[in-house]
């Protein structure tokens, strides 16, 4: 039900994952992921910061799919682990969360670091992007991860990491949505064989630092009205056309359900044309990662200009 995009591996990752970070997940989060899985979800996105990786594993385990082959697993790796002799063992840790022998994806959550001593002041420290990398390498090298790659990178970030890699990045989860078009970035990823997975396709609505841009979009209002398809769907079918992968994060069934009817139809040339004019702006801006002690002392260090 779900297509699949092919990887830099050689492996198919379904285009549409299940995301499962939230401040507001439901108690029988369990018994919810494995309804998606039973709906036809077969790609489930966790975080160590998430703590729903046991939850994740739980789902995978469980029998509703005939092996775990059928399902594609993404976590991520913290900031309090991007060191370079904490990736590996931060990876195992995860593993035994979820209770498996691999992930089908391992991500770095962030170009950032930190270290969790006593000065609040001065833990967040630079990132060995080399160094980190290498233990990402590692990982696919003993067969923990079998693709790797990165989250909240910028265009300028990834080409520098594609200049480093000996084993080239599969993806880069970045925020994306109408709102948020990420045209330069995926220039760069395109360019070099790189997925681009959206996070926030429908742009976090309701959360503290999200977007109304798409939910509360006149445009998508619109075009929805006309195609008997929710807003949603609309946006999803956006990103689904601009060949990435997205992650909806979802917990009501009849939402869950309603995401994945969205590839049997096509938007026209006037619904692209009036969803190019939707205003850009980014939400996610990670100001937390900005400090005039740190290593960013600005959003635009940490994001190279692109915001």
């Amino acid at each position: 039900m779900i297509p699949c995009v092919t990887l830099n591996t050689g492996h198919a990752m379904p285009v549409l994952g299940l995301g499962t970070g939230s401040s507001r997940t439901p108690e029988d989060l369990p018994a919810t992921i494995l309804h998606a899985v039973r709906l036809g979800y077969r790609h489930l996105d966790t975080a160590s910061l998430y703590g729903t990786e046991a939850a994740v594993g739980a789902a995978v385990r469980s029998g509703a799919v005939a092996s775990r082959a059928d399902l594609f697993v993404t976590s991520k790796l913290w900031i309090a682990d991007a060191h370079p002799g904490r990736v590996v063992p931060a990876l195992r840790e995860s593993l035994g969360r979820l209770g498996l022998d691999y992930l089908d994806l391992f991500l770095v959550h962030w170009p950032v670091a930190r270290d969790d001593d006593d000065d609040e002041e001065n833990r967040l420290v630079p990132f060995d992007m080399e160094g980190v990398w290498r233990g990402m390498e590692e990982c696919h090298r003993l067969g923990l991860a079998r693709a790797i790659g990165v989250s909240n990178f910028s265009a300028a970030k990834m080409a520098k990491l594609l200049d480093l890699a000996q084993v080239p990045p599969a993806v880069n989860q970045v925020e994306m949505n109408v709102g948020w078009r990420q045209e330069k970035l995926r220039e760069v990823c395109a360019a070099n064989g790189v997925v681009v997975i959206a996070f926030s396709p429908l742009g976090a609505h309701g959360s503290d630092w999200g977007s109304n841009a798409v939910m509360e979009s006149d445009v998508l209002r619109d075009v929805a009205a006309t195609r008997g398809k929710t807003i949603a769907q609309v946006a999803l079918r956006w990103l689904h056309e601009q060949g990435v992968g997205f992650v909806a994060r979802s917990f009501n069934k009849e939402r869950m359900k309603q995401n994945m009817d969205i590839f049997d139809w096509e938007l026209n040339e006037d619904d692209k044309e009036n969803i190019m004019q939707i205003p850009q702006r980014r939400a996610c801006q990670g100001e937390y990662f900005v400090s005039p002690n740190g290593p960013y002392k600005s959003l635009q260090e940490l994001w190279d200009g692109e915001i």
